[in-house]
C-alpha cells in the first residue's frame, strides 16, 4: 500500500478493531478510521488509541482513529471492511452506499473502494452469503472476504495465526490480502469465496455444539466426534453449493473450527457452554460481550442444507436448541445418535 491509503473500517467491536490494528501495522502510513455506533468507544479509539470495553489493556497504533459519523469514516476510502453483525449488514451497507465513491483525494470519483469482509454468518431473512448480499445492495464491487483462526483477541495481542483471503478475483485477493499482512498474520488467497463463507458461518453451529457437550461434561471424545462429523456435514453442503471440500480442510474450515471450538474467546463456544447449564438464550447472549453468529445463522444454514437435499444430523441438533427451544441436555445426547452405517466422508 501506498502512503496516505484510507481504509474505513465499519465496525468497532473487537474483531473490527483488531482488523484496523492490523492494517495500521501492515502500512504505518495508512489513515485507518474505524465507524461505530458508540460515541464513548470510538472517542476512546481517537484519544487515546485503546478500546478498553472489547479489547481491554492494549494500545491501537496512533494511525487508528474512530468516528460515529458513517460519511466521515467513508469519505475518500480505499478499501472499506465490514465489521458488524451481519443481522445488521444490510442497512450499515444501505447507508453508506452514496458514499462509497472511492478515491484517496477524497473526490468520491474513480474507481470504488475494495470490500473485505471479515464476517461469518448468513443473513437471516434472505439466507444470502455475505457477498451475495453486499452484491445485493451496493452491485458489483471489489470483493474478499477473510476468514480462518483468527480470534480477536489473540491476534490484537499481536501472536502469530494464518487466515484465508477470499475472492473471485485473483488480483483482489492479493490486495485485500496486502492490506492486513504482517510479522504475525500471514494471509493464504484463495478464489472460493461460496466455501470460506459457508465454512466460517456454519462452525460457529459446531462450536456451539462443543460447548453444550463441554458444558454437560460429556468428555473430549464426544466434544472431538462433534467437530468431525460436523465437519464432514459442512464439506457436503460446500460442495452441494458449488464450493470446495479442499477449503473445508484448509484454515477458513478445519482451522477456524479447532480454533472456535476449543476456545474460551469463542462467544459461540461460550454460548454453548451456557445454554447446557439451563440459562435462557437471552440471558447466555447479553452475557457474551459481542455477537454469537450461530443464532442469527442457524435457521439460514439448515434452510440452505434442506434446499441442496444435504443432511446435516449434528447442525441440526443445535440449531434446533436456537431456534426451536429444544432442551439442551436432549439435543447434546442426540449430537451423535445418527443410523448405524458406514462412516460418510465428504467425498463419498
Amino acid at each position: 500500500m501506498s502512503d496516505g491509503r484510507r481504509v474505513a473500517v465499519l465496525g468497532a467491536g473487537s474483531w473490527g478493531t483488531t482488523f484496523a490494528q492490523l492494517v495500521a501495522d501492515a502500512d504505518p502510513g495508512a489513515r485507518v478510521v474505524v465507524w461505530g455506533r458508540d460515541g464513548a468507544v470510538t472517542d476512546e479509539i481517537t484519544r487515546e488509541h485503546a478500546n478498553s470495553r472489547y479489547l481491554p489493556g492494549l494500545r491501537l497504533p496512533s494511525g487508528v482513529t474512530g468516528t460515529t459519523e458513517l460519511a466521515a469514516a467513508l469519505a475518500g476510502a480505499d478499501d472499506v471492511v465490514l465489521a458488524v453483525p451481519v443481522q445488521r449488514l444490510r442497512g450499515v451497507l444501505g447507508a453508506a452506499a452514496p458514499h462509497l465513491g472511492g478515491g484517496s483525494d477524497g473526490s468520491g470519483g474513480g474507481t470504488r473502494p475494495t470490500v473485505v469482509s471479515l464476517l461469518k454468518g448468513l443473513e437471516l431473512e434472505t439466507h444470502l452469503r455475505v457477498s451475495q448480499l453486499v452484491a445485493d445492495v451496493l452491485g458489483e464491487v471489489p470483493y474478499a472476504v477473510v476468514s480462518g483462526p483468527n480470534l480477536a483477541r489473540e491476534i490484537a495481542e499481536r501472536r502469530p495465526c494464518a487466515t484465508v483471503v477470499a475472492s473471485v478475483h485473483e488480483h483482489v485477493a492479493d490486495r485485500a490480502a496486502a492490506l492486513c499482512a504482517t510479522d504475525y498474520f500471514r494471509p493464504f488467497t484463495a478464489r472460493d469465496v461460496v466455501g470460506v463463507e459457508v465454512a466460517g458461518a456454519a462452525k460457529n453451529l459446531l462450536a456451539v455444539g462443543v460447548g453444550l457437550a463441554e458444558g454437560l461434561g460429556l468428555g473430549d471424545n464426544a466434544k472431538a466426534s462433534v467437530i468431525a462429523l460436523g465437519l464432514a456435514e459442512v464439506t457436503r453442503l460446500v460442495v452441494a453449493l458449488g464450493g470446495s471440500a479442499a477449503t473445508v480442510a484448509g484454515l477458513a474450515g478445519a482451522g477456524d473450527a479447532f480454533a472456535t471450538c476449543a476456545s474460551t474467546l469463542s462467544r459461540n463456544h461460550r454460548l454453548g457452554v451456557g445454554l447446557s447449564q439451563g440459562r435462557p438464550l437471552q440471558e447466555v447472549l447479553d452475557g457474551l460481550g459481542g455477537t454469537a453468529e450461530a443464532v442469527g445463522t442457524a435457521r439460514s444454514i439448515t434452510a440452505l442444507a434442506e434446499g441442496a437435499g444435504v443432511a446435516m444430523g449434528v447442525v441440526e441438533q443445535v440449531a434446533a436448541v436456537l431456534v426451536e427451544g429444544r432442551d439442551p441436555r436432549d439435543a447434546a445426547l442426540h449430537l451423535l445418535s445418527q443410523p448405524l452405517r458406514g462412516e460418510r466422508l465428504p467425498w463419498r
